[in-house]
């Protein structure tokens, strides 16, 4: 095996697999050694399931064997947030008061992977609930472009393992851009899928109006399989989607022209890194190079604060629902952002929740207007890294705030308000070696035009092929 095989995608080692060159034994032993060796500095695992990991390779390789091979994630080495319920493996989502909890079952998602031929290399760390900050008992991910950088939140772990080599995709959870901000921040690519096309059973809730569960790969097509694989309908989640599974890979290549792309120069600049602004411009030519259409549309001018008014009081009153059994009779255990904001929950009433939802349901309708006449629109991917003391993140509410004054939720918030798809894809870096990123707004159910649009720019660039110095 090649000393760099950690950093193919998920597609390549997956056809050396099947055909019999690479053995899943040897791959996961591997990977193994890497987190042992790397995740040291790193820090983006929580808990690495090696026995488990190594059952599930010594039988992939003997069903490959017999020609029993159940597709792409056939022994593969995966990993998944630690908010996904593993069974008898603890599952902590960040949380001192969690920190014991061992599950009875597994996560929907992390059955269906499992049921793909999967191997599970562990669980990720991640922000202390979901949320933006960190508890003190648990590690802050470092970003494996630098360690001066943020690594994003709250998929911080999966953003780092999957950028550094530590596994060949990863799951993360978006509640307010928790994909989408690790994936730009680690230059990998991530999907939020549309709300309930991925079931949500057996994962840790933040906000159940808000959550979306979905896939962190190095590649389009990565993203693409491991978003197959979990999609679809599950009875024992009440939000789940009774919509078919598209079948996306096999529609990956099929050609852009007459795709339209709305493009809000307003929207993409505005308070946008230059840099930036002007590889997204570059992103924006070579989708009209390969036969898209440009569309001008106008964006909602809704900005952070602004959207906040309604995410951040939906959240806060959903969280104190999800940590009822421990808030507040736990909340010396709470970090400080968390706790501030299950406060927050605490002090609201039933009316000041319904306000909320009545301006969600406002953004929503704007937003949802300017997507309806094209296939995507363009943007940046809830800004751009910055440099940050990793400390300050296990602060409260007043210490993170110049921290999350960074974050362009314009970009973000309003697909997790109105349960809308959305993709990030790298498409370049600054002249200090950070990575950019790009993300595609679609309409509901569009993850495969999506990744049809994420894909061709993919392989008009190279940005997916340049991976961090460790």
């Amino acid at each position: 095996m090649a000393n760099s095989i950690h950093y193919d995608s998920l597609s390549q080692v997956a056809k050396l697999i099947q055909q019999g060159e690479l053995s899943p034994v040897e791959l996961t032993e591997l990977m193994l050694r890497r987190i042992y060796e790397v995740d040291k500095t790193l820090l983006s695992y929580a808990t690495v399931t090696a026995d488990r990991a190594m059952l599930a390779a010594k039988k992939a390789e003997v069903e490959i064997g017999a020609g029993n091979y159940r597709g792409l994630l056939h022994g593969i080495p995966i990993a998944v947030k630690d908010l996904c319920f593993t069974k008898d493996i603890r599952t902590m989502g960040g949380l001192k008061v969690r920190k014991d909890f061992v599950p009875s079952f597994d996560a929907s998602v992390v059955e269906k992977l499992e049921t793909a031929g999967a191997v599970l290399l562990g669980k990720l760390n991640l922000t202390e609930g979901a949320l933006s900050g960190y508890n003190r008992d648990f590690d802050i991910p470092i970003n494996p472009w630098g360690a001066h950088l943020w690594a994003g939140v709250s998929s911080s772990g999966s953003g780092v393992a999957t950028a550094g080599g530590l596994c060949f995709a990863s799951l993360g959870t978006d509640t307010g851009g928790s994909i989408r901000y690790p994936a730009m921040a680690n230059g990998i690519v991530g999907l939020k899928p549309t709300y309930g096309r991925v079931s949500r059973f057996g994962v840790m809730a933040l906000a159940q109006s808000l959550d979306h569960v979905g896939p962190m790969t190095r590649t389009v097509k990565d993203t693409a399989v491991v978003f197959e694989a979990i999609a679809g309908f599950d009875h024992r989640d009440e939000t789940s989607l009774q919509a078919a599974v598209p079948n996306i890979v096999d529609s990956l290549s099929l050609s852009l022209s007459g795709i339209k792309i709305g493009v809000d120069e307003r929207y993409i600049s505005e308070g946008t890194n230059p840099g930036l602004v002007s590889a997204i411009t570059k992103v924006i030519e070579t989708l009209v190079h390969l036969g898209a259409k440009l569309v001008p549309v106008s964006m909602p001018e809704d900005g952070p604060v602004e959207l906040r008014a309604a995410w951040l009081p939906i959240t806060a009153f959903e969280a104190l629902q999800a940590h009822r059994e421990t808030y507040p009779s736990r909340a010396k255990d709470y970090g400080g952002y968390l706790g501030d904001v299950l406060e927050l929950g605490l002090n609201m009433t039933e009316a000041d929740y319904r306000a909320a939802m009545v301006l969600r349901a406002e953004i929503t309708s704007r937003f949802e207007k300017q997507l309806a006449d094209v296939d995507a629109v363009i943007c940046p991917s809830g800004g751009s890294v910055f440099e940050l003391e990793a400390q300050l993140q296990y602060g409260d509410m007043g210490t993170l705030k110049p921290v999350i004054q960074n974050f362009q939720g314009q970009f973000t918030i309003p697909a997790d308000l109105a349960g809308t798809p959305t993709i990030t894809v790298p498409c370049g870096f600054s002249e200090a070696n950070t990575p950019y990123a790009v993300q595609f707004l679609g309409r509901s159910m569009s993850e495969a035009i999506l990744c049809r649009i994420a894909y061709a720019y993919e392989q008009a660039s190279n940005w997916h092929l340049r991976h961090p110095n460790i």
